[in-house]
């Protein structure tokens, strides 16, 4: 009930609504849309959306959906935020990423970027990036005392942390100025390239490292707790929270058999995770990362005051295009906003070329720009928690910690993330994840909008110069959109081959408002996977048969309203069989009595929503035959 200033109550006379009043509701309209049995709560079920981790969105929350515990901003369990004042007083650090093999080049780059706003750097560095000898040359002209440096060495992390450390000393840093981390990650490394062989001599050289870090340089951390590796093998949000919580264990058992205390360890780590374009989840999933966290410090005995997670927000790559890449500015922008709503300290916001290769000037502007409006102009960091108190968003952070816990406990019992590595249990368990996520984008359940939807053939290809390879071996790495642009890849091969792109001939019947619906959706399923489209209006099958010759095609399609299909389909199909037409497809799913009419006429098959779009895409460039 709202109150105004002067005490008049605004909502007196309104009494409040009850949830089987607003069940009742949604009963009267999902039986206009002829599902009469729906009652009470089914008629919510009925509009509730499954997530993975078996969670569920539901259509409605009230604050008896809301639980208890989060907390309060910068206090156990951390849900509302790590610090009290959360990053309201200078927004959360903006984070750049280099990996120019190019010294000379990622200098430049690295200038621009802290001139225009970028606070912190993160720095790929030997197989992945600049080499480590290259560093000082690499940070040339920047002010080591202001911006905070971040190593992302892999298995060079011991020298490429030594050579920082000197380096802070050459340039007269004090110890207390510099900050950032040296990103040892032995655990890490070995989800990304599957050796185990030198995995004990890495902790024990992490160890060593933090060990020197609490004796002298307070304003560094020491160790990475990567989650990408999970999350870049498609794994669901609940898989990636309880690996990096599993490997977060790891490296407390590590420093503190080492020497260090618990409070001193746990001060030694920052989390790095991944920040999607689903905004709910991924603002759950910062917020269920702390209090996940919190719990563990509890339980390992690491005061309130030390048990904060520092967390590293990355736009996930999963998401990223090759194909229209533009679009990634958009979900880019999403997963950033996601990822300040949700608490993270650090955010780094990747290029919308970044799936090409290198990016260049102009994306590196975008991606600091897209935070500096968020920071700057939509003053987002000026609200402690904005999501705290959503129903929704309460009931999401506290059902994926639940599952993510589980995880984590399944992982322990296996023997640590270690073990659970080196057996195959994680690996196994995100193959799964993928498998069934992969299934739904083929069958576009999942929509890729540019790729899977709404694809542009005329598109002129993005070219970026390669980035250094990634390490491989261990956890794969997977795309959203990789299936589709393999077929759209083989379509561009096809052109270039012959000068024209596969096409199927679409057979538009009767007029536009009859058709137009399965027409576009055809058309546009087609294009996904990079075959054109040419399409013949009409009723007459002489007429669509000589339409069809003309257009060069092999396959056809029939698109159309049910009625007409009725009357015209099954003419029109034997015309088009007659006149050549390798495949005949139908767009819609008729009904039982009329499907093997269709089929004597000549139809191969129907096409409709849900089906498998890949695997009608690649047997169709197979019939046509272009190359795989």
């Amino acid at each position: 009930m709202t109150v105004s200033p002067e005490g008049l109550s605004l909502a007196a006379e309104f009494p409040d609504a009850s949830r089987e009043q607003w069940q009742r509701l949604v009963e009267g309209v999902l039986r206009k849309s002829g599902k009469q049995d729906v009652a009470g709560a089914q008629a919510e079920d009925a509009l509730a959306t499954k997530l993975e981790d078996g969670l569920t969105a539901r259509p409605l929350y009230t604050a008896e959906d809301a639980p208890d515990g989060a907390g309060y901003p910068g206090f156990p369990p951390f849900v509302r935020g790590g610090r009290p004042q959360g990053s309201a007083v200078a927004g959360w650090d903006v984070r750049q990423r280099h990996a120019h093999p190019d010294p000379q080049a990622a200098n430049e780059a690295v200038l621009a970027d802290l001139e225009h706003g970028v606070s912190s750097l993160w720095l790929e560095l030997g197989r992945t990036g600049a080499p480590v000898e290259a560093l000082p040359e690499l940070l040339r002209g920047v002010y080591l005392d202001l911006a905070a440096v971040v190593l992302d060495a892999g298995a060079d992390f011991p020298a490429a942390a030594e050579r920082l450390l000197a380096l802070y000393q050459e340039r007269g840093v004090p110890a207390e100025a510099a900050t950032g981390s040296l990103g040892a990650d032995p655990l890490g490394l070995l989800a990304r390239t599957g050796d185990d062989t030198a995995t004990t001599e890495r902790l024990a050289a992490a160890a060593a490292l933090a060990a020197r870090l609490h004796d002298g340089w307070p304003g560094l951390r020491a160790i990475t707790v990567d989650a990408l590796p999970y999350h870049e093998a498609g794994a669901s949000p609940a898989q990636e929270l309880g690996c990096a919580l599993a490997t977060g264990v790891a490296y407390l058992r590590e420093l503190t058999a080492a020497g260090l205390s618990v409070d001193a360890a746990a001060a030694q780590l920052e989390f790095r995770l991944a920040a999607g374009a689903d905004q709910f989840l991924t603002i759950a999933v910062f917020r269920a990362a702390r209090r996940l966290w919190s719990r563990v410090a509890e339980a390992c005995g690491v005061s309130p005051q030390a048990a904060a997670q520092r967390q590293h927000a990355v736009t996930s790559t999963v998401m990223m295009t090759e194909r229209d890449p533009w679009v990634n500015m958009l979900r880019t922008t999403v997963a950033c906003l996601a990822a300040g709503v949700g608490g993270a300290d650090a955010v780094t916001v990747l290029p919308f070329d970044s799936a090409l290769g290198l990016p260049d000037a102009f994306a590196r502007r975008i991606a600091r720009n897209t935070q500096a409006i968020l920071l700057e102009e939509s003053h987002l960091a000026r609200v402690i928690d904005p999501a705290g108190g959503s129903w929704y968003v309460e009931r999401l952070t506290d059902e994926l910690a639940r599952a993510a816990w589980s995880w984590f406990q399944e992982i322990e019992r296996a023997g640590g993330q270690r073990a659970a590595l080196t057996s195959g249990l994680v690996a196994d368990r995100i193959g799964d994840t993928w498998a069934r996520r992969s299934t739904a984008l083929a069958r576009r359940r999942e929509p890729i909008t540019g790729v899977s939807e709404f694809p542009n053939l005329g598109e002129q290809p993005l070219v970026r110069a390669a980035a250094p390879a990634r390490p491989t071996g261990g956890l794969p790495r997977v795309r959203r959109a990789e299936a589709y642009e393999a077929l759209r890849t083989r379509s561009d091969r096809h052109l270039a081959a012959t000068g024209a792109r596969p096409r199927v001939f679409l057979a538009a019947l009767g007029p536009a408002a009859a058709h137009t619906a399965r027409l576009t959706f055809t058309a546009n399923l087609l294009q996904a996977g990079g075959i054109e489209t040419v399409v013949g209006q009409g009723t007459d099958p002489a007429a669509l048969a000589e339409a069809f010759t003309a257009s060069g095609a092999g396959p056809a399609a029939l698109c159309s309203a049910d009625a007409l299909y009725e009357e015209h389909a099954e003419p029109v199909a034997a015309a088009l069989k007659a006149a050549g037409a390798t495949r005949l497809l139908l767009a819609g799913r008729p009904a039982a009595d009329r499907e093997p009419g269709y089929r004597q006429a000549g139809v191969d098959e129907f096409v409709s929503a849900g089906g498998d779009a890949v695997a009608l895409l690649t047997s169709l460039l197979d019939l046509i035959g272009v190359a795989r």
